[in-house]
Formats: C-alpha cells, sequence, structure tokens
C-alpha cells in the first residue's frame, strides 16, 4: 500500500461539486467520488454538518481525510465522505451557518474558507490492502458497517445496481420486507441480509464473483422468492417474525410440501405455551422440528433443590449418591409429549445419565 499526504484547499475540492443522485457525488473538478454510487446517502445531521462549518470558520485543523487512488488515477472517499459533503454542500449555497450562507459573508472570509487546507491522504494499493485500511481508520465518527466496506472493495456495475433494490430509504426491499428485516437499508443491512441468504453465508466470495455483472438481477428476484415464500407458508405476521433469516430456510426447505394451515395450528399453540421461552424460534422449529430453537423453559433452582432433597441426592437412574451441583434437572415426561417444566415432572439425575437419556 503506497500512502502520500496531500494539502488540497477547499476551493479545489468544491471545484465541479455535483449530486448526480443515484450516479452518486462528484468534486474536485471532477476527479473524485465523494460518495460513489455503493454508499450510503448522506446522514450527518444539522449540528454534525454546523460542526465541520464552524472548526474551518475557527481554523482549527479537521481530522485527516482519506482517498483512493483508481487505476484511471481519479480518487474516491474511503473515510471523510460526510465532512467533504458538509463543505461542499455550505460553499454551494445549500445551507447556512449562524443565518449567513456563503455568499453573504464578505470576500475577505470567503477567500479564508476558500483557502483553508485539508490533509488527504493519497491511497494506492490492491483490493485486499484497501479493506483492511478501510478497517484501520475505521474507528471513528460515522463507522463503516461491514457491508459498507465490502461495498467499497467490490464497487463496479454490480453493486451498483443492487443499492438501487436494497440500499435507499423507501428503496423495493423496505416496501416488500421491511416487517421481515432487522436494521437499515441506508447503513447496508438490507443488501448484506440479501447476500448473506443467496450465498448460505459467503457474501465475500459472491460479491466478487458478480462484481462486474451489468446488474443485480439475481439477487432481487432470489429475495423476492424468499420473502413471497414466507407470506405463503406463515401467511398470519407476528412481530417474531422479523429478523429471522429466512433465506436460510428458504435454501433449505422451499421445495418441501408445507400445509400453511397445519404450521399455523401449531405455531398458535406454541406460541401460548408458557414452557417455550423463544417465540421468534417457533417459526424454525415448525420446519426442522429441532427443540434447540424454544429454549425450553428450565426449572427453576428451588424446584431442583426441593426434588433433590426429596430424593436424597440419588440419581433416579443408576441410584447413586451425588452433590447437588453434580446432578441436573430432567423432565420426566419430555416436553415435546406434552410435560410441563412443573415440580410434579422433574427429576435429577447425574450428569453422565442425563447425557444417556437425551442422547435416546
Amino acid at each position: 500500500m503506497k500512502i502520500e499526504l496531500h494539502k488540497i484547499s477547499i476551493k479545489e475540492l468544491s471545484n465541479g461539486y455535483q449530486d448526480l443522485s443515484e450516479k452518486g457525488i462528484i468534486g474536485y473538478g471532477g476527479k473524485l467520488d465523494i460518495r460513489p454510487p455503493y454508499q450510503r446517502e448522506f446522514i450527518y445531521k444539522d449540528k454534525q454538518r454546523e460542526a465541520v462549518i464552524n472548526t474551518i470558520m475557527k481554523k482549527f485543523p479537521l481530522n485527516v481525510m482519506y482517498w483512493a487512488v483508481r487505476t484511471d488515477q481519479n480518487f474516491e472517499v474511503i473515510d471523510g465522505q460526510q465532512r467533504t459533503i458538509s463543505i461542499c454542500q455550505y460553499i454551494c449555497g445549500e445551507f447556512a451557518f449562524e443565518k449567513m450562507y456563503f455568499h453573504n459573508l464578505p470576500t475577505d472570509k470567503q477567500k479564508e474558507i476558500l483557502d483553508y487546507q485539508l490533509m488527504v491522504y493519497f491511497c494506492e494499493g490492491t483490493d485486499s490492502e484497501k479493506l483492511e485500511w478501510f478497517k484501520t481508520i475505521n474507528i471513528a465518527g460515522e463507522e463503516l458497517t461491514e457491508q459498507e466496506l465490502r461495498n467499497a472493495v467490490y464497487h463496479g456495475s454490480w453493486t451498483c445496481d443492487a443499492k438501487r433494490y436494497f440500499s435507499k430509504t423507501g428503496c423495493p426491499a423496505y416496501g416488500l420486507a421491511g416487517d421481515y428485516l432487522m436494521g437499515s437499508a441506508i447503513r447496508q443491512d438490507y443488501l448484506e441480509t440479501a447476500i448473506d441468504w443467496i450465498s448460505n453465508g459467503h457474501i465475500d466470495e459472491y460479491m466478487s464473483k458478480h462484481q462486474h455483472d451489468s446488474h443485480a438481477g439475481e439477487l432481487w428476484l432470489y429475495f423476492q422468492n424468499v420473502i413471497n415464500w414466507v407470506k405463503l407458508i406463515f401467511p398470519v405476521y407476528r412481530k417474531e417474525m422479523k429478523g429471522i433469516k429466512w433465506g436460510i430456510l428458504f435454501n433449505k426447505f422451499k421445495n418441501k410440501s408445507l400445509d400453511a394451515n397445519i404450521l399455523e395450528k401449531e405455531i398458535q399453540s406454541l406460541m401460548q405455551d408458557d414452557d417455550v421461552s423463544n417465540k421468534k424460534g417457533i417459526y424454525i422449529f415448525v420446519l426442522d422440528r429441532e427443540e434447540k430453537h424454544l429454549n425450553i423453559r428450565a426449572f427453576s433452582q428451588s424446584i431442583k433443590r426441593h426434588v433433590y432433597e426429596k430424593q436424597q441426592g440419588l440419581c433416579s437412574h443408576c441410584h447413586r449418591h451425588f452433590s447437588f451441583d453434580e446432578m441436573e434437572a430432567d423432565h420426566i415426561v419430555p416436553w415435546h409429549e406434552g410435560g410441563k417444566t412443573e415440580i410434579e415432572n422433574c427429576q435429577m439425575l447425574c450428569k453422565n445419565c442425563n447425557r444417556r437419556k437425551s442422547g435416546k
């Protein structure tokens, strides 16, 4: 990685500043991608934006910024995007500071601002070196997410097109599945989720493979199929459905014959079962039948102590004596056979006997 420190004046930075909407934001005479199309939208609040201008007005130094040098010798902002946009918006008259727009300032004051020197590191290197550099400098301010880091490394036509579907306020993915997804579209959570699903967790590999594809239609069609499958199989929406890894379940069970009515009756029953402490896990359990997703309520310490004393410290299976800490509580009638987590259904077993019983 080659890194060189340069001084860039605000006049140079703001020269040719343009917000091209979907195509990003440019400046520095058209040579700088201030917000490449794969990155998030502007997220600074008014106070943060004004703090940048106040720092410049007082001639205090701003934190150093970082630009990546592209193969065509143009640049893109690695770190400092929000500060850069704030500066350019002010110079272009998009907002006022202390009730004064830039063009309302005296000429000498305007010149002072335009002559202000920004400290910028120019960074050249391979994609992997860039990724490590991003992670190293990504320690303050509006921290980049893991997916934003990936977007920077694997930028190209595919990433730009994927953003149309997954990475903007009110994007199609939000309209289709906002009730089912966690996180924020702007912070790339929706995009990360979709790629995670379609790639079965191999996000970097998938993005690298498709980096130069002309469009992200495959991902968008897959995502629609997942959500439509969920709505078909589980037509009654509950808040517990938000944040489940639906794509992973779709990949595994999409070809299995499932009756939505039968599933809904079981879900209703499990939702009312006090022993099921993880209600979100119900949707996974009705598909793969693994009880671990339900976090079946454990016996309380008082019940375990009561039963231990009643058994006089003897294991119910091997009848040997153990200390309290060497034993575990077990359902006499298993939960899946209707056994409740109640004192009448509790027995204390030594750890070996409990393991053997659980393995049957």
